[in-house]
């Protein structure tokens, strides 16, 4: 038996038309396209992913900050808190021939004074009596003292009372030299200055003992003589019923009345006041500071 042949040809391929893709190119593009996910699952496990196609998100603008002077290069560090004011000096006066033993054109007044201090002891003392009586005294110190107890200066000044000169250390000065004179009252007056911040304006000899010397020494450093034309004569002790009465028989208009807060012990002083400072009061006597503007024009 004869075998039989196959009388079917086989099927050519075709040429596409003209401007269609070739099967071979269609086939290519649909390996593509089946390998499309596989490169998206190769992008997952560290392959770089395609840049992003949105605008990155604004970041808000930082906050303003408040504008800062700039520092002057020269700029100085803030100086410690002063002490005391210090009050400019008056001008000085003439040089006298002759302290003033009373106030001028004082009217009905009479001036307080206290030599030797400050002392711890009396001085508080002394100035809780004249405080329960509303009065203001002067007080002479010496140098010394004061730079002991510069509190207790500026004290006496706070309370409404003038500080004046009695030198350093209570010396005659009519003895000494002209250099160790002016030691002894420049030192006192710059004593006082720097603890209450005013030089004092009046200056007082240690036993009313005056010369030429002392008159221009005490005027070159700006300060009046002043010295007294009732003495107490406290410093002896001769019992505060003597102090009072010599008080009281002294009371004059611009009388200066002499006593101690310092140098000793003052008790006797210090119960005097609380005798005789009423008495005054009830006589209608001012008591006053000596003032600056009252010796202008007063005789040398």
């Amino acid at each position: 038996m004869h075998a039989v042949r196959s009388t079917v040809a086989p099927r050519r391929e075709t040429d596409p038309a003209p401007g269609a893709p070739s099967r071979r190119a269609l086939l290519r593009t649909a390996g593509l396209l089946a390998l499309t996910p596989v490169a998206a699952c190769a992008g997952a496990t560290g392959a770089r992913p395609p840049a992003a196609t949105t605008p990155p998100r604004r970041l808000p603008p930082p906050r303003a900050q408040r504008a800062r002077a700039p520092e002057e290069p020269d700029a100085k560090p803030p100086e410690p808190a002063p002490g005391p004011r210090t009050t400019p000096p008056a001008p000085p006066p003439p040089v006298r021939t002759r302290p003033f033993a009373r106030l001028p054109r004082a009217g009905h007044a009479l001036a307080l004074t206290f030599d030797d201090g400050p002392d711890p002891r009396w001085t508080p003392e002394v100035l809780a009596v004249l405080a329960a009586h509303d009065v203001r005294a002067t007080f002479f110190v010496c140098g010394r003292q004061a730079a002991k107890h510069p509190a207790l200066l500026r004290r006496i000044t706070e309370a409404g009372h003038l500080v004046g000169n009695h030198t350093w250390d209570h010396r005659r000065l009519t003895g000494l030299g002209r250099a160790a004179v002016e030691e002894q009252i420049a030192r006192t007056s710059e004593t006082v200055r720097r603890a209450t911040g005013r030089a004092p304006a009046w200056f007082r000899a240690p036993y009313g003992e005056w010369d030429r010397t002392v008159y221009t020494l005490g005027a070159r450093h700006g300060m009046e003589p002043l010295a007294w034309s009732v003495d107490t004569e406290d410093w002896s002790r001769p019992g505060a019923a003597a102090i009072t009465r010599r008080v009281l028989a002294g009371a004059r208009p611009g009388a200066v009345v002499l006593c101690h807060d310092g140098g000793g012990d003052r008790a006797q002083t210090v119960t005097a006041l609380r005798r005789f400072l009423p008495r005054l009061r009830a006589d209608g006597w001012d008591l006053v500071r000596p003032d600056r503007r009252l010796t202008r024009g007063a005789g040398r």
